[in-house]
């Protein structure tokens, strides 16, 4: 029985790596909970309260001041199914509305990226937006891959605003597996 089989892979380790690095940095540049007054605390819960419930939405419309939003939170992002067979793993990756040229593939030290742009259509300058739920902007997701992915063969189809990525699986060396007598205490 192969236990890797067992063990989910973690495909968002770089990302999930990323926002952790990015709290550690934010938590180090403050001072101490005991050292920093009440309301200063309170700012820094709204803030982290307001950074989740925006999570996952997209920029504000041109000419809005978006200030309010970190470049780090990364607002656009597009959401990923991964699935696997046997033979292959396949991610689908959802972005209505984006060109097939805006989307970039690459493929580096056992990391798949992939980003692009949605761009905003057309600006009219005289129109008020009454209410405005589409996003644009750039995304990217960065995705670790397994041990058996195949990377000089991955392919790519764009069809209906959905991107898939098909990676075949490879045979893995087997590591030596041996077995230790345990002994008992007298």
């Amino acid at each position: 029985m192969d236990l890797k089989q067992l063990n989910p892979w973690n495909w968002l380790n770089h990302e999930e790596g990323e926002r952790r690095e990015r709290e550690r940095n934010e938590h180090s540049l403050a001072p101490s909970p005991m050292m920093q007054s009440p309301i200063m605390r309170l700012h820094q819960d709204i803030n982290r309260l307001f950074d989740e419930a925006f999570k996952g939405f997209g920029t504000l419309p041109t000419g809005w001041d978006t200030s309010f939003f970190s470049e780090q939170t990364n607002l656009l992002k597009p959401n990923i199914n991964i699935e696997s067979d046997s033979k292959n793993y396949t991610i689908s990756l959802e972005v209505p509305g984006v060109d097939e040229d805006a989307v970039e593939l690459e493929v580096s030290n056992d990391t798949l990226v992939i980003k692009g742009e949605k761009k905003q259509e057309k600006e009219d300058k005289n129109k008020e937006y009454h209410r405005m739920e589409r996003t644009y902007g750039k995304f990217q997701r960065v995705l670790s891959l397994p041990e058996d992915a195949s990377q000089d063969d991955i392919k790519a189809d764009f069809k209906n605003g959905v991107l898939t990525i098909n990676i075949p699986r490879k045979e893995v060396a087997k590591t030596n597996v041996r077995h230790i007598d345990i002994k008992k205490a007298s």
